[in-house]
């Protein structure tokens, strides 16, 4: 029992000092936990720890079904270094990516531990014929069920309200995926990186539900990402470069999906506005540097950079098209190479998310590294059936 003197103690800072990924990919050789333990591992050694150093333990996964076994977090909890340690998963759909980290930050602000590791891991190609059959179970029993939809054509549908609200082109869209597959060419473990790609070849791809077309979309992929969080003493104690996270925020939504505004996803709006009340942000257009905003599907990155606050509605495509999102531009947006470039395992994008987040802000991000001197990053996943939202702010001080 931690004495209640303990817990009435103001929040403490809490830094990244770590981070690691696997290769995203189709792994057929690898285990869950195998993936598992070479993304905790990677994110250890770059701390300088070991697993006697961890207090505690956060698995990210998102459905069972993927892997095919039952209980999926307790069989991972070996991989993910858990074993004979306060270990807790966490599901909350894409929205697990950033999720985690958050639940992380709590265990560590709150005082209860010193240092968590973080371990998110999905592996999507057990799932025959494809990923897509694990979500047949999502929907309303009663009022969507019957129509036998997918997550292609509610994108669709989703995607076509945006356009149609704020009047955005299917090109400017199709720019989101050209820049990220192309900034996916510096990541070590991208699975779709393509230096070659073109307008073109995005508008001409087959066509799934109009207006999506195969390369408006992520692939699905196996991987695993870590990242090690610890208080600020010790921090500085393994690094002279942490990255602390100075706001966290979330936020769902109703369940039926045709009860929202599938513009403007209002609940990534208030889980932002939660993170930055948090952080002391009162402009992010002025005081973000670098963004990873969730990007399974092209338009998703521009209503998620509108929903932060980093462009009024609308005006994300064209911030798109005039190249200030690029990573040489006056706002980096996904220098990862995102989802759409170096793949989209669910829960795994913590690493694309606030690993690179980490990386960047530490100027560690190697060939990906932006040019601008980054300090403040916003980092975001989305999940559930576009109804869940979680937000980090992350600072180099």
């Amino acid at each position: 029992m931690i004495p209640k003197s303990d817990l009435r103690k103001p929040r403490r800072d809490v830094a990244v000092v770590g981070a690691g990924m696997t290769v995203f990919a189709r792994r057929l050789q690898e285990t869950g936990k195998e993936m598992a333990w070479e993304a905790a591992k990677q994110a250890l050694d770059q701390a300088g720890l070991t697993l006697d150093d961890v207090d505690a333990v956060i698995v990210g996964t998102a459905p069972d079904a993927f892997d095919g076994v039952h209980k999926k977090g307790e069989w991972l909890l070996d991989g993910a270094g858990g074993s004979g340690k306060p270990f807790m998963r966490v599901f909350t759909g894409g929205g697990t990516a950033v999720m985690t980290p958050i639940v992380g930050w709590w265990h560590v602000a709150s005082g209860l531990f010193d240092t968590v590791l973080v371990v998110n891991e999905e592996k999507m190609s057990s799932v025959r014929p494809h990923a897509q059959s694990a979500f047949a179970h999502i929907w309303d029993p009663i009022l969507d069920r019957p129509l036998k939809p997918n997550l292609v054509w509610i994108f669709a549908m989703e995607m076509q309200r945006y356009m149609w609200t704020y009047n955005v082109r299917y090109e400017d869209i199709a720019l989101v995926a050209v820049k990220n597959k192309r900034n996916a060419v510096g990541h070590p473990c991208a699975q779709l990186a393509d230096p070659d790609i073109t307008l073109e070849d995005v508008l001409n791809s087959e066509p799934l539900a109009l207006p999506v077309r195969r390369l408006d979309i992520s692939p699905p992929s196996d991987g695993a990402a870590a990242v090690v969080l610890t208080r600020e003493e010790i921090a500085y104690e393994l690094t002279d470069a942490p990255v602390f996270i100075e706001g966290v925020g979330w936020c769902i939504d109703t369940t039926m999906w045709t009860n929202r505004d599938l513009a403007f996803p209002k609940f990534v709006a208030r889980a932002a506005k939660m993170a930055y009340d948090m952080a002391g942000i009162k402009d992010p257009r002025k005081e973000i540097d670098i963004a990873e905003p969730y990007d399974p599907f092209d338009y998703k990155e521009l209503q998620h950079l509108e929903a932060l606050g980093l462009a009024e509605p609308g005006e994300a495509a064209i911030l798109t098209r005039e190249g200030k999102t690029q990573r040489d531009g006056e706002l980096p947006v996904c220098p990862s190479g995102g989802l759409l470039g170096v793949g989209n395992p669910i829960a795994a994008t913590l690493g694309i998310k606030i690993g690179e987040l980490y990386w960047q802000l530490s100027r560690q991000a190697g060939p990906r590294q932006v040019k601008k001197d980054a300090r403040t990053g916003v980092a975001q996943a989305w999940g559930d059936l576009m109804q869940f939202s979680s937000v980090v702010v992350m600072r180099r001080r």
